[in-house]
């Protein structure tokens, strides 16, 4: 059984992120998506990170099912507009085989199509690329501005200067980067910078604590219509040039600013965190400080996850979800050293960092490191004692870490119960749930998410999602609005009263 890997996994997380975490309790009735890596351990450490930070800013206690986590983890699958799954990807999407191998090609937007088209010369994909090398592809898409990536096996990525540049990165990289006085704001705000998945979970997850979530976009700026949706629930959606001086004073005035780019774009958040003390900059990128485009499925190509002939994809964007919720503990964990010690924080993740540590999950033999609480710099590196999941799938022990206990009354929030109309609930304390649906006895991928579906209308129509998981003080997080329209809303932030 994995609870105690977990729990225990999770605990490290906080302590290498200078935050005690409230016990999470981990419960597992076996289910489990087919996946020669353990993704059940993966979605449980990820979700029970982030349910314990929320659960560490009210002093509550946490649980999370793995059945739970490994639904959510199928979020996007699961999701319906009038009983309809919508179509997420291009029929140019895929694998393909090449001369030497296989390479990943990514169209799901019009422009990264495109480039493919433009890169091989032709709309015959299937035969130009069998005509040339995997990497020879993936360089002239990649050049062509668009998004691809070669087949490589654990060894060879183990030799890209990629994996190197993360190889040495806690999973969860949170660092002081400047001053600011201590200070906690009831109602968090969360500007949100991203789009696809990884970066939209993270702030759908805030959102489903209590948070204020603006998320920005541009009229125009290609989206994944299904995505857009399903990962906007709790949020408020506005249009605005980053170039525009209402951005600089909404990334001035957020308490935490989310973004999902690659290194160096969108720079003016870096210039007004410098001028913005107490800013949290909470940063995801595909393959870290390399840099580089990327999505989850390109990503478990080039680190040898999906290493096979054919290529063995995993069985739901686990780099993506796992990263997100991750991100969103990162997030909460910033805001608990802001308001105990003050400062302003960078938090930064990748995919390529998050699908080492699930290679590391697989092998068996390792012992667990030590961790310790990290200070107000750089977070101590840990590979996440990873190695013990293959003992702990067979109900090994846990290694010890220290002692997570009760947080300060300083680190933690206010715990009030009272409601204001027109509110957004403080984080930590559960939100409105969608209205429960009736046990379907629907499987997914061999995990019944009977009891873990809800419904909700919107302008869209009415809506089937996942349930956010998790439970703190014994409630489950919630949603108070649908999905709004892109760009439904004004570029400013809620009052609240005080």
């Amino acid at each position: 059984m994995i609870e105690a890997f977990a729990e225990g996994m999770v605990r490290d997380l906080g302590l290498q992120a200078g935050v005690e975490l409230p016990r999470v309790r981990v419960t597992d009735d076996g289910s489990r998506l087919p996946s020669p890596y353990p993704v059940e351990v993966a979605a449980a450490v990820s979700v029970g990170a982030a349910t314990a930070a929320a659960a560490a800013m009210r002093g509550l206690d946490a649980e999370i099912d793995v059945r739970e986590a490994l639904a959510a983890f199928l979020d996007e699958r699961l999701f319906t507009i009038d009983g309809k799954s919508k179509n997420l990807w291009s029929p140019f999407s895929g694998d393909y085989r090449t001369a030497d191998g296989w390479v990943r090609l990514h169209c799901n937007f019009d422009h990264h199509r495109d480039a493919v088209f433009e890169a091989l010369g032709t709309e015959e994909i299937g035969a130009a690329c069998a005509s040339r090398t995997s990497l020879e592809i993936e360089r002239a898409v990649t050049e062509a501005g668009g998004c691809a990536a070669a087949l490589k096996t654990p060894e060879e990525w183990r030799r890209d200067p990629r994996s190197r540049a993360v190889a040495g990165l806690p999973l969860v990289r949170m660092r002081r980067v400047g001053e600011g006085p201590a200070r906690r704001r009831e109602t968090p705000r969360v500007l949100d910078l991203t789009r696809v998945i990884a970066g939209p979970v993270a702030t759908r997850t805030l959102a489903a604590y209590g948070a204020d979530v603006l998320k920005v976009g541009m009229p125009g700026l290609p989206e994944v219509d299904g995505l857009v949706i399903s990962t906007a629930f709790g949020k408020r959606s506005c249009h605005l040039d980053p170039g525009d001086g209402a951005f600089a004073r909404l990334v001035e005035q957020a308490d935490v600013v989310v973004r999902a780019v690659r290194p160096g774009a969108l720079g003016v958040v870096d210039e007004v965190a410098r001028r913005s003390p107490g800013l949290i900059v909470v940063d995801i990128t595909a393959y870290g400080p390399a840099g580089g485009r990327g999505f989850d499925s390109l990503v478990q190509m080039a680190t040898g996850l999906a290493w096979g002939d054919p290529p063995r994809p995993l069985p739901a964007q686990v780099l993506d979800h796992a990263t997100g919720y991750l991100a969103a503990f990162g997030a909460m964990a910033a805001l608990l050293r802001r308001q105990e010690e003050g400062g302003s924080w960078r938090v930064e993740l990748s995919l390529a960092r998050t699908a080492q540590w699930l290679a590391e999950l697989s092998q068996t033999g390792t012992t667990r490191p030590e961790v310790e609480r990290g200070e107000a710099g750089a977070v101590p590196v840990s590979g996440g004692g990873s190695g013990q999941a293959g003992r702990a799938r067979q109900g090994g022990e846990r290694g010890e870490a220290g002692t997570a206990g009760e947080l300060e009354p300083t680190a933690k929030a206010r715990l009030g119960d009272e409601r204001r109309v027109g509110t957004v609930p403080p984080i930590g304390e559960p939100a409105q749930v969608a209205e429960e649906p009736k046990p379907s006895g629907e499987s997914a991928k061999g995990v019944d998410v009977s009891g873990l579906m809800g419904e909700m209308d919107s302008a869209f129509g009415r809506l089937g999602y996942v349930l956010p998981p998790g439970r703190v003080g014994g409630r489950r997080p919630g949603w108070r609005t649908a999905p709004p329209r892109q760009g439904e809303h004004a570029p400013e932030w809620l009052t609240y009263p005080s």
